[in-house]
């Protein structure tokens, strides 16, 4: 793709992030950055949420993956439905009631200020680590598709990124992102429809006659029946369910924005309808990995190695220049849509929990800019660090250290909905410490001790009912 036409389009997108951005902000006060004082309407909150969800990792790797796990990810697809039934029904009953900017403050109430700071601070180190590393493998696309061919240094590409989301989130926070999200959900699912009508060009069908195609095809498979694999479908049906209630239910980050919605109804309805638009989403994208597979096959074009590959390979470089326009467009959607919440959110829990600042207080505005800053440096940080060590499975692990420590909240939240009883403060921090690690050990031990079973998402669980239990001792 021309190096010019590629600046252009991304500048031009960014024009637009802008200008919505500015609209949204309009008379925004300084309680809005944090609550979007709880105005937003539940349709467009739903919609952008979908963009918001399906990161770079799901826009670039899931079509990709399609070639080795066939359609088994939507096992866990519809795990996280069912998930997201459950927050709507559970927990935002309880946000709502207490009128929560932070869902930290949750465990302040129930627990007292050590579990409190517990919280906030596995949040920070999850999303922290998360978030950069999501903004990782799509500044790392857009390296190789735009700047590498103008000799810009992967350094200047984060730090632009990155100086990019924090100019269209400084003032309106959370309110701007709503609907900036909007135009990412819009930019994610066009470069996908449009990868799909190319393909069925290409091979000279019909849209109908590519979906028969598709369906017949030896990867549209969604069952996976064998008890010892770690994507049998029971396995990937309840850590769907636990993952989507901890790293979104308990997540800041998502929550955020559903409690920017008018009222509980409103966010129930969100949630709802988000569950199916996302659900919808997915079947496209995993579709859209059988249907490159044909089009290579087609075409008898050799499949790159890696998998995260061969969609951003046969979009830019075998398909017609408007695809590969749409596919850079959703590279960088997907970058800002994750990056720019968990920006968001990362500032709204080091103002809220960490330094109990008031939302709506005068003097909160100048120190959340500087916190905000202080945020997308620490962001920047953890990029380059992963550029800097350069092997994929040390990054996959640092990435996966930051899923055990989601773990801990569910124990948390789960004792104190489910039970009166009150831990001993002073065990918390203890227990939610160990509870990863005694985790890790069992996932190292499964294959060992179970004739080669592989853990998989479960651990979440597994690692969640470690803090119950210890909780559970620990308490009165």
């Amino acid at each position: 793709m021309n190096p010019t036409i590629s600046l252009v389009v991304v500048a031009a997108y960014f024009g637009l992030l802008l200008l919505v951005s500015r609209l949204a902000s309009r008379r925004a006060d300084g309680a809005a950055f944090f609550t979007g004082n709880r105005t937003s309407p539940w349709w467009v909150v739903a919609f952008g949420m979908v963009g918001a969800t399906i990161s770079g990792v799901t826009f670039v790797s899931v079509p990709g993956e399609v070639s080795t796990s066939a359609w088994h990810y939507l096992q866990f697809i519809v795990g996280n439905c069912l998930g997201y039934w459950i927050i709507a029904f559970v927990l935002m009953p309880i946000y709502y009631r207490l009128r929560l900017v932070s869902i930290y403050d949750y465990l302040r109430d129930r627990f007292g200020r050590t579990s409190h700071l517990t919280g906030a601070i596995l949040f920070l180190v999850s999303q922290l680590l998360g978030a950069s590393f999501r903004l990782f493998l799509v500044v790392g696309v857009l390296q190789v598709l735009v700047f590498d061919s103008l000799d810009v240094p992967f350094w200047c590409t984060a730090s632009g990124a990155l100086l990019l989301i924090w100019i269209y989130i400084r003032r309106g926070g959370i309110k701007a992102v709503v609907w900036t999200d909007t135009i990412q959900t819009i930019s994610l699912l066009a470069a996908a429809g449009l990868a799909v009508f190319a393909i069925a060009d290409g091979l000279d069908l019909s849209l109908s006659s590519l979906v028969q195609r598709v369906v017949d095809h030896p990867t549209a498979q969604i069952i996976d029946a064998d008890w010892r694999s770690s994507t049998h479908w029971l396995k990937q049906l309840v850590s769907g369910i636990g993952i989507v209630i901890v790293m979104n239910g308990l997540d800041q980050n998502m929550m955020q924005k559903s409690l920017t919605c008018r009222t509980l109804a409103d966010a129930q309805k969100n949630t709802c309808w988000f569950s199916v638009a996302f659900l919808a989403a997915n079947l496209l994208f995993v579709a859209l990995g059988t249907a490159l597979l044909l089009f290579a096959e087609a075409r008898g074009l050799s499949l790159p190695a890696a998998t995260d590959a061969i969609f951003p390979t046969l979009a830019s470089g075998h398909m017609p220049a408007v695809v590969g326009v749409a596919f850079l467009v959703g590279v960088v959607a997907a970058a800002f849509s994750s990056a720019d919440s968990s920006l968001t959110a990362l500032t709204t829990v080091w103002c809220v929990d960490l330094l109990g600042l008031d939302p709506a207080a005068p003097s909160t505005a100048a120190r959340r800019r500087w916190i905000t800053v202080a945020m997308a440096v620490a962001m920047l940080g953890v990029v380059l660090l992963f550029r800097a060590i350069n092997n994929s499975s040390v990054v996959s692990a640092i990435f996966t250290v930051a899923g055990y420590t989601y773990g801990p909240l569910l124990g948390l939240f789960a004792f104190g909905i489910g039970t009166r009883r009150m831990p001993r403060p002073k065990w918390i921090p203890a227990i939610c410490i160990a509870a990863p690690i005694i985790s890790w050990l069992l996932s190292r031990l499964a294959p060992i001790i179970f004739d080669g079973y592989q853990m998989g998402f479960e651990l979440l669980i597994i690692n969640g009912l470690i803090v119950f239990v210890g909780l559970r001792l620990t308490s009165k």
